[in-house]
């Protein structure tokens, strides 16, 4: 190879670094040595995630730590278990963002997605743990699921100050909703979406025509055409395509493999959504009551399952972690 041709190749940036140029690259991870190596703006944690990065040998030391100091709070049983599950969800959270520049999203528990006082309640604990921690409050994003519930606890919140990120989200009546919330950041599952049609039209998809790209590129339009400030995030995906497609998204949270595979392409990266493009949309502003938001959510069969799935899962983790902490005591 000629020195030329070298001198071109190091200067090529690859697909990631092309990406950071107008989208905030946003690592879906608890993993430490993932997040240092692909330097994205933000992250973003869930228990699911804070869970399986605590089976591995190198993470086993922050559970050791919290529950040395949490085995003198006083409390017992199952409180003991919830206070030491909220302080090892901040405990990464703050470790994380000793290595992004930005925000770090925190989960509060999904089985508090049909309680609006419980959410707020878990929303404010988890950030006066990070307040404790001398993180300041603009850092932390606290992730909802999409419920009506969840969208009025949301508002609550973000009239405290305490920004929202809102996720398990996967129509538009959602994302009108949380426009109206005036929360910070909403989560679109692209995968997920892509997931059930795949299934249920037994067909795949790819590009423009995958569903699961579509949903996000309609709400995208629909925020930039009326000027709606609330940041849309793709999340969940299944392959580097779906990213491609949504080049130009606000922010996209992006799993360590999809990094790796975009960190390696270099071939030119085209910008797919762009707030100009969006002006001559022909889009009509949705009005919401909360009878009219059920009966959208409830007419989308897509997005109806897969809320209540996600909730589950979600949930599913939480007890996951919640049995591998009570193993510990």
């Amino acid at each position: 190879m000629s020195a030329a041709v070298a001198e071109e190749k190091k200067t090529k940036l690859n697909q990631l670094e092309q990406l950071k140029k107008f989208t905030k690259v946003v690592a879906d991870t608890a993993d430490f040595e993932s997040i240092k190596d692909f330097k994205p703006q933000d992250a973003t944690t869930n228990p699911s995630l804070v869970y399986a990065a605590t089976q591995k040998q190198q993470y086993g030391h922050l559970l050791e730590e919290v529950l040395a100091d949490r085995k003198k709070s006083g409390l017992t049983g199952r409180e003991q278990i919830e206070d030491i599950c909220d302080h090892l969800l901040v405990q990464f959270g703050t470790d994380i963002l000793e290595i992004v520049p930005g925000r770090v999203s925190t989960e509060t528990d999904a089985r508090l997605s049909y309680d609006v006082e419980g959410s707020i309640n878990k929303a404010r604990r988890l950030i006066q743990l990070y307040q404790e921690r001398k993180i300041p409050r603009e850092r932390v994003l606290i992730k909802i699921a999409s419920t009506w519930e969840g969208l009025l606890a949301a508002e609550q919140l973000q009239k405290e100050g305490i920004c929202c990120n809102l996720t398990l989200m996967f129509s538009l009546p959602q994302a009108v909703r949380a426009a109206e919330a005036k929360v910070q950041l909403i989560s679109p599952f692209v995968g997920r979406i892509y997931d059930w049609y795949k299934k249920e039209n037994k067909r795949d998809y790819s590009g423009a025509e995958d569903p699961g790209v579509q949903s996000v590129t309609e709400t995208y339009t629909y925020y930039k055409k009326f000027n709606i400030p609330t940041e849309v995030m793709g999340a969940s995906f299944r392959n580097v395509g779906q990213i491609r497609e949504l080049a130009g998204c606000d922010c996209l949270t992006i799993s360590p493999e999809l990094m790796k595979e975009l960190s390696e392409a270099t071939e030119p990266l085209e910008r797919k959504l762009d707030p100009e493009k969006t002006k001559s949309a022909k889009i009509d502003k949705l009005d919401l009551d909360e009878n009219k938001f059920r009966w959208l959510l409830n007419e989308n069969a897509m997005a109806y399952e897969k809320t209540g799935e996600g909730i589950r899962k979600f949930a599913a983790d939480v007890v996951k972690l919640e049995k591998f902490v009570a193993s510990k005591l």
